[in-house]
């Protein structure tokens, strides 16, 4: 049987469920590699999925199916911070369907609060900083408010704090 686990971080020693979990899924979807990291990932290059080993083993399953979710879905970039929350909502409902398979049952108040993120995420991007209205992006990196015409700018990454720059007219 291939390496399905490539050390990269030191971490607590995976439990045997989680290591036949990892197996089994790997098994199933021998296209993909599956790796210890830092933060759960997918990365569409190296047909890799990412999970972090320090999560419980619960949430390693839940990261795993997730990850793997975006990887069948096809998901290898955004344009918007929209469709962001939109893809990582498919990905929760077909990992949902996939966990199935594997007796891993996502509870819906999982799923919901990890889409809280960025739902949160993107409402302080969106939120205007001359008058406090929320507008919709006009490119990936800047908003216009309909409200008071004001433009900004926001960071380019998801894990990074939503800065907001205003640009002047």
């Amino acid at each position: 049987m291939k390496a399905f686990i490539k050390d990269k971080i030191p971490a607590r020693k995976l439990s045997d469920a989680t290591k036949d979990f990892i197996v089994c899924i790997s098994a199933d979807y021998p296209d993909f590699s599956f790796n210890k990291g830092q933060r759960e990932h997918w990365s569409p290059k190296s047909n890799t999925i990412t999970f972090n080993p320090s999560q419980t083993p619960e949430h390693i399953r839940f990261g795993v199916l997730h990850e793997l979710s975006h990887a069948l879905l096809g998901h290898t970039t955004y344009h918007s911070d929209f469709e962001l929350l939109k893809k990582e909502s498919e990905a929760w409902h077909l990992a949902s369907e996939i966990g199935l398979k594997y007796g891993v049952t996502i509870s819906e108040d999982h799923i919901q609060n990890c889409l809280d993120t960025y739902r949160d995420w993107l409402h302080q991007r969106s939120q205007c900083p001359a008058c406090g209205m929320h507008a919709l992006q006009r490119d990936s990196r800047t908003y216009k408010c309909f409200n008071c015409a004001a433009r900004w700018r926001v960071s380019s990454g998801r894990f990074v704090r939503p800065y907001r720059k205003t640009i002047n007219k």
